[in-house]
């Protein structure tokens, strides 16, 4: 089953008892990223924030995924139950919600999806928004179990880019890759992890939807990806890199795995190697 689900499917899931609505944008302004749409929500849309609630709240590093307990407690505060079917979207298109969809998922809830192109396909469709966030009235009886192969440390992909025993895949663009211009985030060395390939998350999108799954397919298999090994996804801090994992689990790819750290993590580290 596919990750994605319109705008027009989701208009005719609105109103379900089981239907959970997720607005996940984020604050940060992710390189090409459009001006985002403020103050307008999809109709009854709660706050699905990893930047302040859904992350690690005694790490340097930003939106980290929580431990499996702090997940499932604020899930439960946010109203979420194990038999909901959860939509995450933002205001941007599709560039924040992958992050909330694969945290979903690597916490065992498989009926997640992401609402394709986001609030500006929403608006543009001509359906209704409004100008406040719903908030719970009841807590919810979520329960996941975190994968520990979903969100992987330095440490274990280190280990990886070492042996080659896995597909190392960056979502920044190809200049950031290769060390020719500086990282917008100050005090970052430039260049990439050894042993890992370059596909940029933009060659993913177009007017601020995934690309359909032939286009996905076909972008993802110019990468030669060994099949057999599993499939490490990498960009500046964990945000689009899920965009590029999506594309892979689009395309039928399985075994795949998240730096969470990411390039902020592993360019402020001396200690770890860099090519250019």
């Amino acid at each position: 089953m596919s990750a994605l689900i319109n705008v027009n499917e989701l208009k005719e899931l609105m109103g379900q008892p089981n239907l959970k609505v997720l607005d996940a944008s984020i604050t940060f302004q992710i390189p090409s990223e459009s001006e985002k749409i403020k103050d307008k929500w999809i109709p009854g849309a709660l706050r699905f924030d990893y930047d302040n609630d859904f992350c690690l709240h005694d790490s340097p590093l930003p939106h980290m995924m929580p431990k499996e307990a702090s997940f499932n407690e604020s899930a439960k505060q946010l109203g979420l139950n194990n038999d909901d079917l959860i939509v995450v979207y933002d205001n941007s298109g599709t560039l924040a919600a992958p992050r909330a969809w694969w945290m979903f998922k690597a916490m065992g809830h498989e009926n997640v999806r992401i609402l394709n192109g986001g609030l500006p396909a929403w608006i543009d469709a001509g359906f209704d928004v409004c100008e406040q966030l719903s908030t719970p009235h009841t807590l919810g009886n979520f329960s996941g179990v975190l994968s520990k192969s979903a969100f992987l440390d330095a440490a274990s992909v280190l280990d990886h880019a070492n042996s080659r025993s896995a597909n190392i895949i960056d979502a920044r663009s190809k200049a950031r890759f290769l060390g020719q211009v500086p990282e917008p985030r100050q005090g970052l060395r430039s260049g990439h992890i050894p042993s890992s390939l370059c596909l940029p998350f933009q060659d993913l999108i177009e007017n601020n939807q995934i690309k359909s799954p032939e286009a996905l397919t076909s972008i993802v298999a110019s990468l030669s990806l060994d099949s057999d090994k599993s499939t490490i996804f990498s960009c500046g801090s964990g945000v689009t890199a899920c965009i590029v994992l999506l594309a892979a689990y689009e395309s039928g790819y399985q075994n795949l795995s998240v730096y969470d750290g990411s390039w902020t993590e592993w360019g402020a580290d001396t200690s770890l190697p860099i090519e250019c």
